[in-house]
Formats: structure tokens, C-alpha cells, sequence
């Protein structure tokens, strides 16, 4: 929700009220004020990630149609071993490195062979070679994004809902949405709750019959309501991958606990850990470790030979359907083959297989992760349309939909409070949290300054609200004063 009505008109007439002096309606004054604001200037920020967010998770279908022919299969048959349609992409790409093999999550579908290409890493992109399982022949090739594999149109799409393709200043953009969503919802909430009596089913409609501005604000109020569940759980997921509060909610995670567990692909004892958490969408891969080119040629082909036997290994283990399976360059490094995302798959295992006898080294179910890391991933999965397949894409579909007419009858409603002979709508009262007992106003503050600091995007522009209202209030004083002065 954004933009609501004023004090006067959202009071039913009917029932009484409370005074206006009193701390109940200075809190709702307050809120109506912070409502009118966040929604009036976040309003563009939610707007653009509404239609983006819609169009992202439509995206995976129109892929289907549009890159038919390197995703569908020519022709049928058994699936020729890993390592010859390896080696037939890396034939048709001979100046790249490879790095990862993804087998088909079905019949007809074509098995995709990870490249690393310096043309595509600042970006975090792979190239992938597309190639029909049953006769080796590579289908054309295209860069990919991600554990979900987004191709080009899905991949511009999501910059576009991340940072505005802007880089990392644009990333305020979409945490500044996430930062205020919540704000916004649970404020309209709230004045709808006040105006309704706190009455849920008169909450969750409105009167069809009323025209003007009053008819927008119950058809805005009451669409919000009926999302608010959505808006909070969209704000919660988003913030997890902004920049500032990202950060912070990273750490209070793995303080208490709650992140992915990391699979060791070491075949040294000791070695390090392997393996991308929650946010590997959204994330750029760090940096591998330096091999001499030698060193890394015969331990690629040595790992391309292993790939049937370790996905064979991996699936008498339970890791098994369509994977990933890593290629390394390392002869220190196992090879690690990890279920991919696939709708309604309720998370994925992992396992590492010694590439010299086949042997299972460890297995990472999804089973043995914390409780909340599966909620976290589940959630994200979720966020990001992919959790339960094309109904999953069909809610948020819907749900961006409705979120813009929300957001542009919210804009509606504030043109509406223009003054008749012109100018620019005149926002509710201020000084109302004046109103509010020090008791009752001194915890909220406190509680607004922790947020603030936990979420510092929230925080600065917070700030910089009450920094503009205040201006613009000494600014009228000053201004009325000269007119009344003689």
C-alpha cells in the first residue's frame, strides 16, 4: 500500500472517534504523515520493482520459447557418456576453459557444458554449450547467470530489478524498496484497521458503488490488505540480498547459525570449503586459486574422464536427477556434483567424489542444514518464482499486478488532494507525534533508531524525510511570518 486518505475522510462519520488531542490519534497522524510521505517518494522505487519482479518471473516460460533450439533435444535416444559431449563443446569452443557439465531435467532437453569466458566474468556469466545427449552435437551456445541458469532475457530483466543496470549505485534503488516496503505496508494497515474498526472482513472489501477519491481508497486499501502477507514477505526476502542490510542480517545469520553448510572439496585433510550460499544468484565468483597451465590441462582431463563414474557414484548416494558437476583445474580439488534448482524440489544435496578412485568423499543433504537455512533457501527460491514451478510464476505474476494498481491509486488519491485553485497536494498535518506520550514515544523512537541503524538505507532516508519536513516547515513559518509582520 501507499498513499492513504486524510485523518477526516478515512473517519467513519457513524462511529465515534478518538479526540483529537489524544495519544491514540496522535500516533495515527503520525503514521497517516509517514504513510503519505514514503509512499509519495517510494512510490517509483516499488513501482519499477513491481514490473520488473512481474516480468522476471514470467521470463523462464517466454526462455522456453525463445531459445528452443539450443534447449530442446533434435533427437532421441540414449545419452552418450558425459565425457564425449564434453568434448564435442569443447571442440566447438577450443579457446575457452571449461568448468562445469549440467545434465537435462528430462527427456529431450539438452545437457549444458560450462565454460569460464573472460568476456563474461565481470558480470559473473558463463558461456554454455548446448548439446543433444543422444548424438554429442552441439545446439549453439549462449551465456547463462546463476544456479538457475538465467539465459539473456532473463538475466537483463534481473539487473534491471537489482540495480537498474547501474552497477552497484543502483543497487539502492532496489534497497531502498525493500528497506521502506514493509514501512509503507504495515503503516496502510494499520490506517485501514483505524478506519474499519479493526472489523477483518470489512478490511477485505470495499464499497464498489463509491466513486472519486473515496473509491480508489477503499479499492487501494483493501487490495493491500489482502497483500500485505506477500508485501512483508517480499521486503524480508529482498533486504537478505541488498548491499547495507544484506550485511548486516548476513552476520546475525551466521552468528546464530542459520546458513547454508559449506561441502569440503578438498582431497587434502585440512583443505578449505567449497560451495555458494543462498544468494549465489546474486553474487560474483571469487577468485581460483593459481595453477601452473600444465598442472591444470591434465587435471581438467583427468576430472572430464571421472564425470559418468562420479555422477554414478553421487547417485547411489542419494544425489541424483538432474545435477551440476564441477570440473576442476585443481588436482587438490574434488569434483563436486550438486542437485540444480528444479520446481518443487524442496532443497538440493550435494556430494564431492575423488576423481582418481570414484570414491564418495562427503555428502551435504538438504536434510542437515539448520532449520532456518531451509526456510532461507525455500523462501529465496520462492522470491525468485522458481520454488513451485509455472503456478509459482503465475501468483507472482498476479500479485505485480496488483501491487501496480495499489501503487498508481495510491498516486491517484494524492493528485486528488490538490487544492481546487491549483498547486501541488498538500500533505497531512505535521507535529502530530507531539501528541504522543513521552511513555509511548520514546521506546517507538529508540526502536525507529535501531532500525535505522540495522537497515542503514532506511535509516539515512528516514532521516533525510524528517531533515526535508522540517525545512519546509521553518520554511512556511518564516514565510508567514514576513506576511504578518507589518
Amino acid at each position: 500500500m501507499s498513499i492513504t486518505d486524510s485523518a477526516a475522510e478515512n473517519a467513519p462519520p457513524t462511529d465515534p472517534s478518538p479526540s483529537a488531542s489524544s495519544p491514540r490519534s496522535g500516533w495515527r497522524a503520525a503514521i497517516l504523515r509517514l504513510h503519505f510521505y514514503a509512499g509519495l517518494l517510494v512510490g517509483p522505487f516499488l513501482l519499477i520493482a513491481a514490473i520488473s519482479g512481474g516480468l522476471y518471473a514470467a521470463a523462464p516460460t517466454v526462455e522456453k520459447f525463445v531459445y528452443a533450439d539450443q534447449l530442446e533435444a533434435r533427437t532421441d535416444g540414449p545419452a552418450r557418456p558425459l565425457a564425449e559431449q564434453v568434448a564435442a563443446a569443447q571442440a566447438s569452443r577450443p579457446d575457452l576453459t571449461v568448468a562445469a557439465v549440467r545434465t537435462g531435467d528430462g527427456p529431450g532437453v539438452t545437457t549444458r557444458v560450462l565454460f569460464d569466458d573472460p568476456a563474461l566474468t565481470a558480470d559473473g556469466r558463463q558461456l554454455a554449450v548446448y548439446v543433444d545427449p543422444a548424438s554429442a552435437q552441439v545446439q549453439g551456445a549462449l551465456p547463462v547467470y546463476g544456479s538457475v541458469e538465467a539465459l539473456p532475457i532473463r538475466f537483463w530483466i534481473d539487473r534491471l530489478h537489482v540495480d537498474l543496470h547501474l552497477g552497484d549505485v543502483g543497487r539502492f534503488y532496489s534497497e531502498l524498496a525493500a528497506s521502506w516496503l514493509w514501512v509503507v505496508a504495515l503503516g496502510g494497515f494499520y490506517l485501514w484497521w483505524r478506519h474499519r474498526r479493526g472489523n477483518p472482513r470489512r478490511m477485505l472489501t470495499y464499497d464498489r458503488r463509491a466513486k472519486g477519491r473515496g473509491g480508489r481508497m477503499g479499492r487501494h486499501a483493501a487490495v493491500g490488505t489482502w497483500l500485505l502477507v506477500g508485501l512483508l514477505f517480499f521486503s524480508a526476502t529482498g533486504l537478505t540480498w541488498s548491499k547495507y542490510a544484506g550485511e548486516n542480517i548476513g552476520q546475525v545469520r551466521a552468528e546464530l547459525g542459520w546458513t547454508k553448510p559449506a561441502l569440503s572439496t578438498s582431497l587434502t585433510p585440512g583443505g578449505g570449503q567449497g560451495g555458494g550460499g543462498e544468494h549465489a544468484d546474486h553474487q560474483m565468483p571469487s577468485a581460483a586459486p593459481t595453477v601452473a597451465p600444465e598442472v591444470a590441462e591434465q587435471t581438467r582431463a583427468r576430472n572430464i574422464a571421472a564425470l559418468d563414474r562420479a555422477v554414478t557414484e553421487a547417485a547411489a548416494r542419494g544425489v541424483d536427477g538432474a545435477v551440476q558437476v564441477s570440473i576442476p583445474k585443481d588436482p587438490t580439488v574434488a569434483i563436486t556434483v550438486a542437485q540444480t534448482r528444479q520446481p518443487w524440489r524442496m532443497g538440493i544435496d550435494s556430494a564431492t567424489v575423488d576423481p582418481s578412485t570414484g570414491q564418495v568423499i562427503t555428502v551435504l543433504t538438504f536434510a542437515s542444514w539448520p532449520l532456518l537455512a531451509k526456510a532461507t533457501e525455500l523462501l529465496i527460491n520462492t522470491h525468485m518464482g522458481w520454488q513451485f514451478g509455472l503456478l509459482n510464476q503465475i501468483a507472482l505474476v498476479a500479485f505485480a499486478a496488483l501491487l501496480v494498481t495499489v501503487i498508481v491509486r495510491g498516486y491517484l488519491m494524492w493528485w486528488q488532494r490538490r487544492p481546487k485553485r491549483g498547486g501541488l497536494p498538500k500533505p497531512p498535518a505535521r507535529g502530530a507525534i507531539r501528541k504522543v506520550e513521552p511513555s509511548h514515544a520514546i521506546p517507538a523512537i529508540l526502536g525507529i533508531a535501531f532500525l535505522g541503524w540495522f537497515l542503514p538505507v532506511f535509516g539515512v532516508s528516514l532521516l533525510a524525510f524528517v531533515v526535508l519536513d522540517l525545512a519546509i516547515g521553518v520554511a512556511k513559518r518564516g514565510r508567514a511570518n514576513l506576511r504578518n509582520s507589518p
